[in-house]
Protein backbone atom coordinates (compact mmCIF):
# COMPACT_ATOMS: atom_id res chain seq x y z
CA UNK A 1 0.00 0.00 0.00
CA UNK A 2 1.09 3.30 -1.20
CA UNK A 3 1.49 6.28 1.30
CA UNK A 4 -0.94 7.72 -0.78
CA UNK A 5 -3.58 5.02 -0.45
CA UNK A 6 -2.42 4.39 3.58
CA UNK A 7 -3.22 8.22 4.18
CA UNK A 8 -6.77 8.43 2.22
CA UNK A 9 -7.49 5.18 3.75
CA UNK A 10 -7.05 6.65 7.44
CA UNK A 11 -9.10 9.54 6.57
CA UNK A 12 -11.67 7.46 5.31
CA UNK A 13 -12.38 5.45 7.94
CA UNK A 14 -11.90 7.96 10.66
CA UNK A 15 -15.02 9.68 8.44
CA UNK A 16 -16.51 6.69 8.88
CA UNK A 17 -16.28 6.41 12.49
CA UNK A 18 -17.31 9.91 13.20
CA UNK A 19 -20.41 9.07 10.98
CA UNK A 20 -21.14 5.89 12.92
CA UNK A 21 -20.40 8.26 16.35
CA UNK A 22 -23.00 10.77 14.65
CA UNK A 23 -25.57 8.20 13.96
CA UNK A 24 -25.37 6.28 17.58
CA UNK A 25 -26.08 9.40 19.39
CA UNK A 26 -29.26 9.81 17.91
CA UNK A 27 -30.39 6.31 17.92
CA UNK A 28 -29.77 5.83 14.02
CA UNK A 29 -27.62 2.51 12.72
CA UNK A 30 -24.47 3.74 10.87
CA UNK A 31 -25.28 1.31 8.44
CA UNK A 32 -28.54 3.21 6.71
CA UNK A 33 -25.57 6.02 5.55
CA UNK A 34 -23.87 6.15 2.81
CA UNK A 35 -19.94 8.22 2.28
CA UNK A 36 -19.93 9.47 -0.70
CA UNK A 37 -16.17 10.61 -1.24
CA UNK A 38 -16.15 13.90 -3.66
CA UNK A 39 -13.01 13.64 -6.06
CA UNK A 40 -14.18 16.60 -8.06
CA UNK A 41 -10.81 18.54 -9.64
CA UNK A 42 -9.16 15.60 -7.95
CA UNK A 43 -6.39 14.25 -10.43
CA UNK A 44 -6.69 10.39 -11.29
CA UNK A 45 -3.89 9.77 -9.47
CA UNK A 46 -5.93 10.80 -6.24
CA UNK A 47 -8.63 8.98 -7.46
CA UNK A 48 -7.68 5.54 -8.10
CA UNK A 49 -5.45 6.08 -4.63
CA UNK A 50 -8.88 6.81 -2.56
CA UNK A 51 -10.39 3.60 -4.81
CA UNK A 52 -7.39 1.57 -3.83
CA UNK A 53 -8.06 2.64 -0.07
CA UNK A 54 -11.37 1.28 -0.30
CA UNK A 55 -14.03 3.69 -1.23
CA UNK A 56 -16.80 2.62 -3.12
CA UNK A 57 -18.65 5.71 -4.42
CA UNK A 58 -17.46 8.93 -6.21
CA UNK A 59 -19.14 11.98 -6.47
CA UNK A 60 -17.81 14.11 -9.50
CA UNK A 61 -19.32 17.70 -10.07
CA UNK A 62 -18.67 18.38 -13.70
CA UNK A 63 -19.84 15.69 -16.35
CA UNK A 64 -17.04 15.63 -18.77
CA UNK A 65 -14.44 15.26 -15.86
CA UNK A 66 -16.04 12.47 -14.28
CA UNK A 67 -16.63 10.47 -17.22
CA UNK A 68 -13.25 10.86 -17.98
CA UNK A 69 -12.49 9.31 -15.00
CA UNK A 70 -14.89 6.50 -14.79
CA UNK A 71 -13.94 5.84 -17.71
CA UNK A 72 -10.20 5.59 -17.21
CA UNK A 73 -11.28 3.46 -14.47
CA UNK A 74 -13.44 0.97 -15.63
CA UNK A 75 -11.22 -1.64 -14.07
CA UNK A 76 -13.33 -0.78 -10.81
CA UNK A 77 -16.90 -1.79 -11.82
CA UNK A 78 -17.87 -2.02 -8.52
CA UNK A 79 -17.46 1.71 -7.44
CA UNK A 80 -20.42 3.26 -8.09
CA UNK A 81 -20.48 7.42 -9.68
CA UNK A 82 -22.18 10.13 -8.31
CA UNK A 83 -23.29 13.42 -9.74
CA UNK A 84 -23.59 16.10 -7.67
CA UNK A 85 -22.81 19.02 -8.89
CA UNK A 86 -25.35 21.62 -11.31
CA UNK A 87 -25.62 19.93 -14.56
CA UNK A 88 -26.35 22.18 -17.48
CA UNK A 89 -28.82 21.05 -20.29
CA UNK A 90 -26.07 20.70 -22.73
CA UNK A 91 -24.47 17.78 -20.36
CA UNK A 92 -27.55 15.87 -19.94
CA UNK A 93 -26.59 13.08 -22.11
CA UNK A 94 -23.33 12.48 -20.12
CA UNK A 95 -25.17 11.92 -17.21
CA UNK A 96 -28.14 10.18 -18.39
CA UNK A 97 -25.43 7.97 -20.00
CA UNK A 98 -22.82 7.58 -17.59
CA UNK A 99 -24.16 7.92 -14.09
CA UNK A 100 -25.28 5.90 -11.42
CA UNK A 101 -26.65 8.57 -9.44
CA UNK A 102 -27.45 12.22 -9.93
CA UNK A 103 -27.93 14.13 -6.85
CA UNK A 104 -28.69 17.22 -8.20
CA UNK A 105 -31.70 17.38 -10.66
CA UNK A 106 -32.88 20.99 -9.84
CA UNK A 107 -35.52 21.61 -12.66
CA UNK A 108 -38.44 20.18 -14.65
CA UNK A 109 -36.61 21.23 -17.69
CA UNK A 110 -33.57 18.91 -17.13
CA UNK A 111 -35.70 16.24 -15.81
CA UNK A 112 -36.98 15.84 -19.47
CA UNK A 113 -34.09 15.79 -21.37
CA UNK A 114 -32.60 13.35 -18.76
CA UNK A 115 -35.35 11.15 -19.23
CA UNK A 116 -35.04 11.13 -23.15
CA UNK A 117 -31.53 10.50 -23.00
CA UNK A 118 -32.07 7.48 -20.75
CA UNK A 119 -35.13 6.44 -22.91
CA UNK A 120 -32.59 6.19 -25.87
CA UNK A 121 -29.73 4.46 -24.25
CA UNK A 122 -32.15 2.21 -22.68
CA UNK A 123 -31.65 2.70 -19.25
CA UNK A 124 -33.14 4.05 -15.93
CA UNK A 125 -31.34 7.03 -13.64
CA UNK A 126 -32.25 7.25 -10.16
CA UNK A 127 -32.03 10.92 -9.01
CA UNK A 128 -32.37 13.06 -6.02
CA UNK A 129 -34.47 16.11 -6.27
CA UNK A 130 -32.13 19.32 -5.36
CA UNK A 131 -34.04 21.71 -2.98
CA UNK A 132 -32.58 25.18 -2.41
CA UNK A 133 -34.30 26.05 1.13
CA UNK A 134 -31.52 28.87 2.03
CA UNK A 135 -33.06 30.87 -0.36
CA UNK A 136 -29.65 31.81 -2.20
CA UNK A 137 -29.49 33.17 -5.29
CA UNK A 138 -26.55 31.43 -6.24
CA UNK A 139 -27.85 27.57 -5.60
CA UNK A 140 -29.72 26.06 -7.51
CA UNK A 141 -32.66 23.87 -6.76
CA UNK A 142 -36.18 24.16 -6.43
CA UNK A 143 -36.98 27.14 -4.13
CA UNK A 144 -37.79 25.45 -0.62
CA UNK A 145 -37.19 28.54 2.29
CA UNK A 146 -40.63 28.74 2.82
CA UNK A 147 -42.60 26.24 4.09
CA UNK A 148 -45.93 28.03 2.81
CA UNK A 149 -45.36 27.76 -0.45
CA UNK A 150 -44.57 23.93 -0.38
CA UNK A 151 -48.18 23.37 -2.38
CA UNK A 152 -46.64 25.67 -5.34
CA UNK A 153 -43.41 22.91 -5.67
CA UNK A 154 -45.94 19.75 -6.15
CA UNK A 155 -47.28 20.16 -9.86
CA UNK A 156 -43.36 19.94 -11.29
CA UNK A 157 -42.38 17.32 -8.87
CA UNK A 158 -45.14 15.29 -9.92
CA UNK A 159 -44.43 15.69 -13.60
CA UNK A 160 -40.63 14.44 -12.71
CA UNK A 161 -42.06 11.57 -10.75
CA UNK A 162 -43.88 11.02 -13.63
CA UNK A 163 -40.96 10.33 -15.81
CA UNK A 164 -40.71 6.66 -17.38
CA UNK A 165 -36.71 6.93 -17.49
CA UNK A 166 -36.12 8.59 -13.84
CA UNK A 167 -36.42 6.97 -11.29
CA UNK A 168 -36.81 9.80 -7.66
CA UNK A 169 -34.95 8.27 -4.59
CA UNK A 170 -34.95 11.32 -2.61
CA UNK A 171 -33.76 15.10 -2.06
CA UNK A 172 -30.93 17.11 -1.63
CA UNK A 173 -29.57 20.02 -0.63
CA UNK A 174 -26.66 22.29 0.32
CA UNK A 175 -27.33 24.46 2.77
CA UNK A 176 -25.54 28.24 3.28
CA UNK A 177 -22.06 28.67 4.01
CA UNK A 178 -21.84 29.03 7.48
CA UNK A 179 -19.03 29.53 9.90
CA UNK A 180 -19.82 26.64 12.38
CA UNK A 181 -21.31 23.22 11.57
CA UNK A 182 -24.21 24.04 13.90
CA UNK A 183 -24.95 26.56 11.66
CA UNK A 184 -26.28 24.22 8.90
CA UNK A 185 -28.27 22.33 11.04
CA UNK A 186 -31.88 24.71 10.82
CA UNK A 187 -31.52 24.01 6.90
CA UNK A 188 -30.96 20.08 6.95
CA UNK A 189 -34.34 19.82 9.33
CA UNK A 190 -35.68 21.85 6.97
CA UNK A 191 -34.68 18.91 3.94
CA UNK A 192 -36.08 16.57 6.53
CA UNK A 193 -39.78 18.15 7.14
CA UNK A 194 -39.79 18.88 3.09
CA UNK A 195 -39.15 14.94 3.12
CA UNK A 196 -41.80 14.13 4.90
CA UNK A 197 -44.39 16.68 3.43
CA UNK A 198 -43.46 15.22 -0.54
CA UNK A 199 -44.07 11.64 1.05
CA UNK A 200 -47.14 12.46 2.38
CA UNK A 201 -48.44 14.22 -1.06
CA UNK A 202 -46.55 11.14 -3.25
CA UNK A 203 -47.19 7.95 -0.90
CA UNK A 204 -46.26 5.96 -4.37
CA UNK A 205 -42.65 7.63 -4.45
CA UNK A 206 -39.82 6.60 -2.41
CA UNK A 207 -38.19 9.62 -0.79
CA UNK A 208 -35.79 7.87 1.73
CA UNK A 209 -32.34 9.17 0.48
CA UNK A 210 -31.74 12.95 2.05
CA UNK A 211 -28.02 13.80 0.49
CA UNK A 212 -26.94 16.72 2.88
CA UNK A 213 -23.82 17.18 4.68
CA UNK A 214 -20.01 17.89 3.32
CA UNK A 215 -16.85 18.10 4.92
CA UNK A 216 -17.57 20.62 7.90
CA UNK A 217 -20.69 19.52 8.83
CA UNK A 218 -21.56 16.07 8.05
CA UNK A 219 -21.93 14.71 11.55
CA UNK A 220 -24.77 17.19 11.96
CA UNK A 221 -26.40 16.06 8.80
CA UNK A 222 -26.37 12.32 9.84
CA UNK A 223 -27.99 13.43 13.32
CA UNK A 224 -30.69 15.26 10.99
CA UNK A 225 -31.53 12.06 8.75
CA UNK A 226 -28.75 12.18 6.29
CA UNK A 227 -28.33 8.93 4.32
CA UNK A 228 -25.89 10.51 1.86
CA UNK A 229 -22.92 12.77 3.10
CA UNK A 230 -20.78 13.96 0.55
CA UNK A 231 -17.17 14.58 1.72
CA UNK A 232 -13.65 15.33 0.31
CA UNK A 233 -11.66 17.75 1.58
CA UNK A 234 -11.48 15.51 5.22
CA UNK A 235 -10.67 12.87 3.33
CA UNK A 236 -8.99 13.48 -0.08
CA UNK A 237 -7.73 17.22 0.53
CA UNK A 238 -8.10 20.47 -1.20
CA UNK A 239 -9.51 21.14 -4.60
CA UNK A 240 -6.62 20.40 -6.86
CA UNK A 241 -7.19 23.62 -9.63
CA UNK A 242 -4.50 23.79 -13.18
Amino acid sequence: MSDLVRSIREKYLQTLENIAGAAHSVGRSPDSIKLVVVTKTQPLEIVRAAIEAGVTMLGENYPEEGVMKLQSLREFSAVEWHMIGHVQSRKAQLVAENFNLLHSLDSLKLAKKLDRFCGEAGRTLPVLLEFNVGGEDSKSGWLAGDEAHWSALLDEVAAVVALPNLQVRGLMTMPPLGSTAEFSRTFFQQLKRLQEYLTSQFSHVDFTELSMGTSGDYQVAVQEGATLVRVGTAIVGARQYT
